[in-house]
């Protein structure tokens, strides 16, 4: 069988480029490389794309970026595939999968994914519009609240509001909640530029920091709850995972906590089988009705008084890392590393063929 050639991109433009370089290097370990030929192609953080041909042990530090690197991006003709542009020639690399392994915007916002349609290469993960809908995390509660998915409640910010009056900005939210509240930029990951503001002085800092990730700012609710996640792989017949659970090292699940200090994880959540078997229910069909492809990692609350479900947010390209909740997720539910990769590319492969029983 001849071996497929796979496109791995890694990087990208957005605050989530190291952990996309963390991903891509668990990623590309788990590559078969005798089904596949793997191409890496890097993105730098001023949007500059590279060929890298060099140790992919070079990613995870970001020292591929000095090492053998060669100008390259992906075409939206349908004919070309990757071109290089190598000695002042351009060079054709036919490519039969893109692999995206970014995080954020520009990567994981249906960019990417819709450059992919341009060109008719099948891509793993979800498509253009339902990457976008759940990167932005207000159009994403739009979504959830008209299929009457159970969620925390929100009012939107924008940039220009901070900007002329950060004191009605202040007011629009002490309106309609009581502290405290979860400040969160609409479109970003990884909890960058999120903040938990106990009281007007907080919230001012925590809006001004969430502008400048993004002009759209989602204030939430407090949900007193445990934090639990859901893996999904599939196209039209998804499978979610039994939950697993975080333990925050600090005082809700920052960036820090997430890749610096040690929160810990537990796979499957100790949790009651009916509960849990509710959240992969609701997970499963967030995942149908929103029409998602290939794989999702659903985030949930469970209050601890309530018991009471919430949908938090839905990560389309989730992390890959060591300490990654997605491929330990997988992991139990018999996916393990090589094997989720392969069926990823699978997916991928027959969502771009047409092929609608999976």
């Amino acid at each position: 069988m001849n071996k497929l050639n796979i496109a791995v991109l890694f990087g990208g433009q957005s605050t989530e480029h190291e952990v996309s370089l963390s991903s891509a290097t668990n990623v590309l370990k788990k590559m078969n490389r005798e089904k596949y030929n793997v191409i890496k192609v890097g993105i730098t953080k001023t949007g500059q794309w590279l060929l890298f041909e060099g140790d992919e042990a070079e990613i995870k530090s970001g020292a591929w970026e000095n090492g053998k690197v060669t100008p390259a991006f992906l075409s939206p003709d349908t004919s070309m595939g990757l071109v290089v542009l190598r000695d002042g020639k351009a060079e054709l690399m036919e490519i039969d999968v893109v692999y995206p392994v970014l995080h954020g915007i520009c990567g994981e916002d249906g960019t990417i994914q819709g450059l992919c349609a341009l060109a008719k290469l099948p891509c793993v993960g979800p498509k253009m519009l339902e990457s976008a809908i759940c990167m932005d995390k207000d159009v994403a509660k739009i979504i959830f609240k008209h299929l009457n998915i159970p969620q925390a409640d929100w009012v939107t910010v924008y940039k220009e509001e901070v900007e002329n009056s950060i004191e009605t900005a202040v007011s629009k939210v002490e309106d309609k909640f009581q502290y405290p509240v979860f400040v969160k930029p609409a479109n970003a990951g990884s909890s960058v530029g999120v903040g938990k503001s106990h009281n007007s002085a907080e919230l001012k800092q925590h809006l001004y920091d969430a502008v400048k990730v993004d002009r759209k700012v989602i204030v939430e609710e407090f949900i007193n709850g445990r934090e639990l996640e859901c893996a999904v792989i599939g196209n039209i017949n998804p499978l979610g995972s039994m939950p697993g659970e975080i333990i925050s090292s600090a005082e809700f699940y920052s960036y820090d906590a997430k890749y610096v200090d040690d929160s810990q994880v537990i796979i499957p959540a100790i949790i009651e089988e009916t509960k849990a078997l509710k959240i992969k229910e609701i997970a499963e069909k967030a995942f149908k009705e929103i029409g998602l492809r290939g794989m999702s990692r659903i985030d949930f609350f469970v209050h601890k008084e309530t018991q009471e479900i919430y949908l938090n947010e839905i990560n389309t390209i989730p992390g890959f890392t060591d300490i990654s909740m997605y491929p330990m997720l997988m992991e139990a539910t018999g996916f393990e590393g090589e094997k989720l990769i392969d069926k990823l590319i699978e997916l991928a492969i027959a969502e771009a063929s047409g092929v609608y029983n999976e």
